[in-house]
């Protein structure tokens, strides 16, 4: 199966004006990039493979502090039921 990247994200910021500008940027890069749906497991979470990996890592630095990202290194993810 392969090395999967795991990124949990969250937005921050000081204030609601200042939080729906990232928001509405963050959204609009983020369907940019060459995701599928099953990409996605939680709202604020994606999955992607190794060749990704550099991808993502670039749109997540360019949004400095106002996004708050950690990234997990996984051999499988599985949904419970």
């Amino acid at each position: 199966m392969g090395m999967l990247i795991l990124y949990i994200y969250d937005i921050k910021a000081k204030n609601r004006k200042k939080y729906n500008r990232v928001k509405r940027r963050f959204y609009y890069h983020l369907n940019k990039l060459p995701l599928k749906k099953e990409n996605w497991k939680t709202k604020s979470t994606i999955a992607v493979r190794g060749n990704l990996e550099t991808v993502l890592d670039s749109f997540f630095r360019q949004f400095g502090r106002s996004v708050e990202v950690y990234k997990i290194h996984a051999e499988t993810i599985e949904e419970l039921e």
